[in-house]
C-alpha cells in the first residue's frame, strides 16, 4: 500500500509461472473487441501528413478536449487528456497536497492500491475508511474522516474492488464537508459505463466545493494499453495541473487520441450496453458458483469486479498461490487493497472463461 511495486505484478507473475493452466482473473483488462470506430481511426492515422505525426498540445487534441467537454457539460479549458485515469489522478492529487491545505488524504477501505501509493509518492498521509458491510460508502465515518488536516477524499464510483456504485446524495455530502475544510474531492469515475442496473450520475453535477472528474477510455472502450484519459479540473486548479502534466508527460500519445476521437463520434450506445450484457452475464455464473461453494461476496452494482470470502480460507497472497496451483485460478489477494476485507479474495471477471474458474472454485471448496 506504500510507494513501491504493486503486489499486482508478483500474482501475475506467479500464475504465468504456474505448470498448469490457470484462469487468469487478476487484472481489469476487458477481453471484448473495441469499437470497430477504433481500429477505423487508427487506420486513417496511418495516412495523415508528417506534421500529424508531431508533438500534439500538451493539454489534449482540441478537437477531443472540445469532445469530452461537450459530452460531460463543461468548459474545454477544464480538460486535460493524460495517460490514462492514473496520471489524470496523480495530477489532482498533486494539486491537493502542493495547496498547503492539509497533509492527509482520505481514502475507502479497501482501495484501489493506486491511490495510498500515490499519496506516499507525493508525501502525503493516506487515511483509509472502512466501507459499510455491503461495500457501500459508510457516510458517518467518511465524514468525520474530513477535518482540516484533509488535502483531498478519493471516491472511486463505481468502486475497485467492492463494485458499489455511491449515490449522488453521498458524493454531495461529502463534497459539502470537502468545502467546509477547504479540501479537495477527487472522483474517479473510469468505471462509469459499467453501471449495471441504473444510469450513472458523475460528481460533475454537485455545485459545492472543488470536485475534480477523472475518467479514462481504457476500460469502457477496452483499450487499456492506449493510455487515453483524462481529468475535468476546476478552473482554479487546472492551470498548475497542466504544469505539473506537460513538466512530468510532455503530451500524451497522439495516434491514441485521434482514434478515441473517431470512436467517440462514431460509436452508438449499443456497443457498451453489449458489454453491460456481458457482463451480468457474467456476474451471475459466478456468484451463483460462489453460492455453490458457500462462499460469502458483494455482488457489484458497477464496474466488473467480484470480493468473495471463503470459510477458513483467508485471502492471504499464500491462499491466493494455493488457488493458482491447485485451483487454477488467479486472483487478488484482499489484504492487497487494505485490512478491511483482507480475509476476502478478488477476482477479475473481464475474462471469457469465467464459468470455467466458477466451476474450479466451487470443485476446490466443495
Amino acid at each position: 500500500m506504500e510507494y513501491e511495486e504493486p503486489l499486482f505484478f508478483h500474482v501475475i507473475q506467479y500464475a504465468a509461472g504456474a505448470d498448469r493452466d490457470v484462469v487468469n482473473m487478476v487484472s481489469g483488462n476487458p477481453d471484448w473487441e473495441p469499437p470497430a470506430a477504433l481500429r477505423e481511426g487508427l487506420r486513417t492515422y496511418a495516412d495523415a501528413d508528417p506534421a500529424d505525426f508531431q508533438y500534439p498540445p500538451s493539454e489534449g487534441l482540441a478537437a477531443l478536449r472540445e469532445e469530452i467537454a461537450a459530452r460531460r457539460g463543461v468548459e474545454s479549458s477544464r480538460v486535460i487528456v493524460t495517460n490514462g485515469a492514473g496520471e489524470a489522478n496523480y495530477l489532482a492529487l498533486a494539486r491537493a497536497l502542493e495547496r498547503d491545505a492539509g497533509e492527509e488524504v482520505v481514502l475507502t477501505d479497501p482501495v484501489y492500491p493506486y491511490y495510498p501509493g500515490k499519496v506516499s509518492m507525493l508525501g502525503g498521509d493516506a487515511r483509509m475508511v472502512p466501507v459499510a458491510p455491503d461495500g457501500s460508502l459508510d457516510l458517518e465515518r467518511t465524514l468525520a474522516a474530513i477535518t482540516d488536516d484533509t488535502a483531498a477524499v478519493v471516491l472511486n464510483t463505481p468502486n475497485n474492488p467492492t463494485g458499489a456504485v455511491y449515490p449522488p446524495d453521498v458524493v454531495e455530502a461529502v463534497a459539502e464537508r470537502c468545502a467546509a475544510h477547504d479540501a479537495l474531492l477527487i472522483a474517479d469515475e473510469v468505471y462509469d459505463h459499467f453501471v449495471l442496473d441504473a444510469p450513472f450520475e458523475s460528481a460533475l453535477s454537485i455545485d459545492a466545493g472543488d470536485v475534480v472528474v477523472t475518467n479514462s477510455y481504457s476500460k469502457s472502450m477496452a483499450i487499456t494499453g492506449f493510455r487515453v484519459g483524462y481529468g475535468i479540473f476546476p478552473e482554479s486548479l487546472v492551470d498548475a495541473a497542466k504544469t505539473r502534466h506537460m513538466l512530468v508527460n510532455v503530451t500524451a500519445s497522439r495516434p491514441p487520441q485521434a482514434a478515441v476521437l473517431h470512436a467517440l463520434r462514431e460509436t452508438g450506445p449499443d456497443y457498451y450496453e453489449a458489454a453491460r450484457d456481458r457482463l451480468r452475464d457474467r456476474v451471475d455464473a459466478f456468484t451463483a458458483a460462489l453460492d455453490d461453494a458457500g462462499a460469502e461476496y458483494t455482488r457489484p452494482e458497477g464496474a466488473f469486479y467480484v470480493l468473495a470470502r471463503f470459510e477458513g480460507f483467508p485471502g492471504t497472497m499464500e491462499n491466493a498461490k494455493r488457488l493458482i496451483d491447485e485451483a487454477g485460478v488467479a486472483g487478488m489477494p484482499g489484504d492487497a487493497f487494505g485490512s478491511a476485507r483482507a480475509d476476502w479474495l478478488r477476482f477479475a471477471l473481464v475474462t471469457p472463461r469465467v464459468e470455467e474458474a466458477a466451476a474450479r472454485l466451487a470443485a476446490f471448496f466443495d
